[in-house]
């Protein structure tokens, strides 16, 4: 058994916080560990809802993998409040689980897809045009529970229906977004953000191809496959995120990391479809030095910690 018990000499310890399923960590955060202990901080995963763990023994811990909390999202936000040393913070944990922070970005003036939301129990009929739509609940991972819909063809208005019903009987509240048809050749582009002496600093971006090709069917496993690429981000791109970042409530400052994805509206200026501060993918194997930038983010942080 891992002694979750901190030493009060030597080496930094930092949990890497991850699911059941997950419990040696996804590949890609394996790549950070080599980097850390080059850092001298001793890291090793820790499962976010095993009893077992002494949040409290750790002087950091960075949240990675947890991706099985969307339908446990009420214990999830729970747990992050009693753990004292999250990265990030227990009440970004709180406001980015929820997709619904879209809206509060949008008003903040920063270009988001534009959605509509649907509570439970509130009744919901297709839009009358003919155009796709993308229907997903507003706490998800992976893509899980994500369907694109064409309005012009009657079965899918029926799935679309019975989608929103379905999210609505388990109680989770259903974004409907329009599908934005340049994802289809440009996909989606993520800007990765770490830590530096002066707060975020842009890292790499990846390429990721388009994932939606119809009508929710399922997810196999914790996520959806995806296809991913190096990217090189344009300054169209790092001004959206820039912005995006600016209006993260309490500031961004405090953010060991930060995720911006972006795709191209309907002009072809990119708009954002989601700010991940939780527990994104970092895409560490597809940039160089990715890793070691990651591993100094948190050897960063752990020197900002009273």
């Amino acid at each position: 058994m891992t002694d979750h018990h901190q030493s009060t000499q030597g080496e930094p310890r930092v949990a890497l916080v991850t699911c059941t399923e997950l419990r040696d960590l996804d590949p890609d955060d394996r790549l950070v560990l080599a980097p850390l202990a080059r850092h001298g901080v001793t890291a090793e995963p820790a499962v976010w809802d095993d009893p077992a763990v002494d949040w409290a023994g750790y002087d950091l811990a960075v949240l990675r993998s947890p991706w099985d909390y969307a339908l446990r999202r009420d214990e999830f936000v729970a747990w992050a409040a009693t753990v004292p040393t999250l990265a990030n913070p227990a009440d970004v944990v709180r406001w980015n689980t929820d997709k619904r922070y879209l809206a509060e970005l949008s008003a903040a003036g920063v270009p988001t897809v534009p959605t509509s939301w649907v509570a439970p129990g509130e009744s919901w009929q297709p839009p009358a045009d003919s155009g796709e739509y993308v229907i997903k609940p507003a706490v998800s991972a992976g893509s899980q529970d994500t369907g694109r819909y064409d309005l012009a063809d009657p079965e899918h208005r029926e799935l679309a229906v019975a989608h929103v019903r379905r999210l609505s009987a388990a109680g989770r509240v259903t974004m409907v977004q329009p599908y934005l048809r340049a994802v289809d050749s440009a996909g989606e582009t993520a800007l990765l953000f770490l830590a530096g002496p002066d707060g975020l600093a842009f890292s790499h971006a990846i390429r990721k191809g388009p994932m939606l090709t119809g009508p929710d069917l399922g997810v196999e496993g914790l996520y959806k496959p995806e296809e991913i690429s190096a990217r090189t981000a344009t300054e169209e791109q790092l001004a959206v995120a820039e912005k995006t970042l600016a209006a993260v409530p309490s500031g961004a400052e405090r953010l060991l990391y930060a995720r911006v994805d972006l795709i191209p509206g309907a002009d072809g200026t990119p708009v954002l479809v989601e700010l991940e501060l939780t527990e994104p993918s970092l895409f560490l194997g597809h940039a160089d030095g990715a890793p070691e930038r990651l591993a100094t983010a948190i050897r960063t942080h752990l020197t900002r910690r009273p």
